[in-house]
């Protein structure tokens, strides 16, 4: 659709077209004007004839050249049209030029938003990447505390393994003794009811007395309890093994609590004992409530 703009510099080339025209017939007519008689100067001589009439006939006056022509002058060159002077907008050219303002004011803030996206997307990729490597920081630190782990549940495998390899050549090593049996009471208790005091019965109260104070007693537990005891030791008192033989008829949850409450009592009396001291020792563990 052309505009007012358009339509005016139209106008105004047909306008020039048509001075133009104009101006080459000006032109034309005024080479073609008639050229004007031409008068002599001077005064007009009158002659008269005298003789017979056969004397000559007069001869005509011979008329003398005529001048060439001055050539015609210029005619003035067709003075140009003023220029026109510029109008002041319509309301389509306002209307227009306000559309064009609305364009390059859309176009701007659409490079702007694809500014602002990009730079989002990055700052998303530089969170995402953030992310990524504290992610792979947190699983390198969790595959050495596995690993850290497995080595010392190695470790600790190992030693356990040495420990019992140790005990199983201690038992090999110790010869069976008998079974010492403590007088049962109405609970479980120290010492022998006053009816031994020699320094072995003072050594196995001692160790009664021991365990009997790190047992920690389920409530579950029914009065009437009776359980043999083999605990294998080593010089010093420590413990390297225990085990409930029989007869004991306590649940399986007390005869746990009274290994617990052996190992908890380790090392067991030992100093002042030395000369009692045995490598596995039996006795009754009685509970009456």
């Amino acid at each position: 659709m052309e505009s007012f703009r358009d339509k005016a510099r139209a106008f105004f080339l047909a306008l020039l077209v048509h001075l133009g025209v104009a101006g080459s017939l000006l032109i034309s007519l005024l080479w073609t004007q008639a050229a004007r008689p031409i008068s002599l100067p001077g005064p007009v001589i009158e002659a008269e004839l005298v003789g017979i009439s056969a004397a000559p006939k007069p001869r005509a006056a011979s008329r003398p050249k005529p001048a060439p022509p001055k050539p015609a002058e210029q005619p003035p060159e067709p003075a140009k049209p003023p220029e026109p002077k510029p109008e002041p907008p319509t309301q389509p050219q306002r209307n227009d030029q306000i559309e064009r303002e609305k364009v390059a004011e859309m176009a701007t803030e659409k490079a702007e938003q694809a500014q602002r996206a990009e730079e989002e997307r990055h700052r998303q990729e530089q969170v995402l990447l953030e992310q990524q490597q504290q992610q792979e920081r947190d699983r390198q630190k969790l595959l050495d505390e596995v690993k850290r782990q497995r080595e010392a549940a190695a470790k600790q495998v190992k030693l356990a393994k040495e420990k019992l390899t140790q005990m199983q050549d201690l038992q090999k090593q110790a010869k069976p003794l008998p079974t010492q049996a403590v007088p049962e009471s109405d609970q479980a208790k120290t010492g022998t009811n006053g009816k031994d005091d020699s320094l072995q019965a003072q050594y196995f109260a001692a160790i009664q007395n021991a365990v009997t104070t790190n047992w920690l007693r389920p409530d579950n537990t029914q009065a009437g309890v009776r359980c043999m005891l083999r605990i294998v030791q080593i010089p010093g008192g420590d413990v390297i093994g225990v085990e409930i033989g029989n007869p004991c008829n306590a649940d399986p949850l007390t005869r746990n609590s009274i290994e617990q409450a052996v190992k908890r009592a380790a090392p067991l009396p030992y100093k002042g004992y030395e000369k009692e001291f045995q490598r596995q020792i039996n006795f009754n563990f009685t509970y009456d409530g």
